[in-house]
């Protein structure tokens, strides 16, 4: 089998993509996908469960399309037939005559009639479906399936439900904010051992083959390639909110080499995987700076330059031939990109290196290290005193700043509330940091973490903040004023504001200000209110 042929494996557009059946059609496929098996924290979960499962008790599944249910459900099929009954897809009927909703009524009356054990592999969307409109002879179990939606709790009574949702491909608790999964994969794909197929099928192919191919294996076998790659992904994750299954990271991987160019054009260029849409948003030829400016016009004019020439003729290591043009100047950039942790020839690349920094990354650590100590809050002053001076000086300082953006002279525990002709109506508010809901909090996502915070003792709604809202606050910190740029995270602002001003309304105590006069209204009792003049110098 020729390396392109062996990769294909990984398309999603494969018929060999998902395991629904349960015969080796395929020995080939078959023998590269139980190589490149990985397992996953949820399918250590699962089949601690299974192995539990007890007669009456159900187990769920469930997740988005393209996770690896089908995998997981099918493997342990081969294992546990006998005693544990598997419904492996339930959001198809498999009969013309019947719904998916039917025949899930179908599989659990046949489960309550029978008494045994049940593992059903079913889609989140399918799953609330069912709650809605399932049989109500199944009422009992259709309660359990929406307090699990509700509460994202796994026990509840005689079902468990295991959520891909919740156990995500990235760890923001590890040091370096690991990806067990990712890396383990692309080790495996990667490995420069006889057990692995697809380095078997590289070996035979280089220098008589697929050179655009077999370079692209090469560059994705360095380990600072695929640390780039990594961090896309994770940008990919929480800045675009992008779930990542198993099978759009595999129809990825496929893209990288088997696309229609270098990897470094086909990680940026559009395609129908999911990951790769994303991804190109954080394309480097987008940048706009005069160093790479200056180098791509360079290169377009011919210009001489002996450092970049040894580098180009470097390239010929990996199969990269500039000279003949078949790389263009802005595939070169991306091509930096790739390799901007990699000492390489005379480090040519390297000249471009801060080009390719941005604010966003920098805000991870701090983005996991927040993420981190409101999870796992509990009540420790080291802690507390870590999560005082975060609320302080970045979350409460830019809902501060946010707030009072059209009416800068105000002192800083007073909102603007709005405007009237030159008047400017104001409350005095105290923020706080809500410790006690931290502490409570049970919510746990990879996307955001939850923000508490306290106005004049009133709770305002849990803060979502994710690392966009993060990197726009600490913006705001330093006296960046957001536009309509920012507007799909700057709603979350308007909403905090508006809970603020609503608040503020209510106060019995409000401020007029014009120019340099303040006035002071203080209701005393329903029919008396107090009012203060005095002269302010801003």
């Amino acid at each position: 089998m020729k390396l392109r042929e062996g990769l294909s494996a990984l398309s999603k557009s494969s018929p060999y993509a998902v395991t629904t059946n349960l015969r080796a059609d395929f020995p080939e496929f078959d023998a590269l996908k139980k190589y490149l098996f990985v397992e996953t924290d949820i399918e250590r979960e699962f089949r601690k469960r299974i192995q539990s499962l007890e007669p009456n008790q159900i187990l769920f599944l469930c997740g988005s399309s393209g996770d690896g249910k089908s995998e997981i459900m099918t493997r342990y099929n081969r294992q546990y037939s006998e005693c544990i009954d598997f419904h492996l897809d339930a959001t198809h009927s498999f009969h013309p005559k019947m719904t998916a909703i039917d025949t899930l009524d179908k599989v659990f009356s046949k489960h309550k009639e029978n008494g045994r054990p049940l593992a059903v592999g079913i889609n989140i969307g399918m799953l609330g479906n069912y709650a809605e409109e399932g049989s109500g002879q199944h009422d009992d179990i259709r309660q359990t399936i929406k307090k699990f939606l509700n509460t994202k709790k796994a026990d509840q009574n005689n079902c468990f439900y295991l959520d891909f949702e919740l156990f995500p491909k990235f760890d923001l608790s590890a040091d370096d904010n690991t990806s067990d999964f990712l890396k383990q994969l692309l080790t495996k794909v990667t490995a420069s051992t006889d057990d692995n197929p697809i380095f078997r099928m590289y070996k035979k192919e280089q220098g008589i083959g697929d050179t655009i191919l077999c370079t692209n294996y090469q560059l994705l076998s360095i380990t600072q390639v695929q640390d780039v790659i990594f961090d896309l992904l994770l940008k990919a994750r929480l800045e675009k909110d992008q779930f990542i299954s198993t099978r759009s990271l595999l129809d990825f991987i496929h893209i990288l080499l088997a696309g229609p160019g270098y990897i470094f054009d086909n990680l940026f260029s559009d395609s129908d995987n999911e990951l790769g849409m994303k991804i190109t948003d954080f394309d480097p030829c987008a940048i706009r700076s005069k160093n790479l400016d200056m180098f791509i016009l360079q290169r377009q004019l011919e210009l001489p330059s002996e450092e970049f020439e040894q580098f180009s003729r470097d390239l010929l290591d990996y199969k990269i031939n500039y000279a003949r043009k078949k790389v263009k100047e802005y595939s070169l950039v991306r091509l930096f990109y790739l390799l901007k942790d990699l000492d390489f020839s005379n480090n040519f690349h390297h000249k471009f290196k801060k080009e390719f920094n941005d604010s966003l990354i920098e805000n991870y650590a701090n983005y996991a290290n927040f993420w981190n100590l409101n999870s796992n809050y509990d009540g420790e002053l080291k802690e507390k005193a870590e999560l005082k001076a975060f609320y302080k000086n970045v979350v409460l300082a830019s809902i501060n700043l946010y707030a009072n953006r059209n009416s800068k002279n105000l002192d800083g525990d007073e909102f603007f509330i709005s405007a009237h002709g030159n008047w400017q109506l104001t409350a005095k508010l105290e923020l706080s940091v809500d410790y006690g809901a931290i502490k409570k909090s049970e919510e746990l996502k990879l996307g955001y973490f939850n923000a508490y915070v306290k106005v004049a003792d009133k709770q305002l709604e849990p803060i979502p903040i994710s690392i966009n809202l993060l990197d726009l606050m600490y913006r705001i910190v330093r006296g960046y004023r957001p536009n309509k740029h920012d507007k799909n995270t700057v709603v979350l602002l308007d909403e905090i504001v508006d809970q603020i001003v609503e608040i503020a309304n209510a106060s019995n105590i409000l401020y007029l200000h014009d120019n340099n006069l303040r006035i002071k209204l203080k209701q005393v009792d329903e029919d008396d209110i107090e009012v203060e003049y005095r002269h302010v110098k801003y």
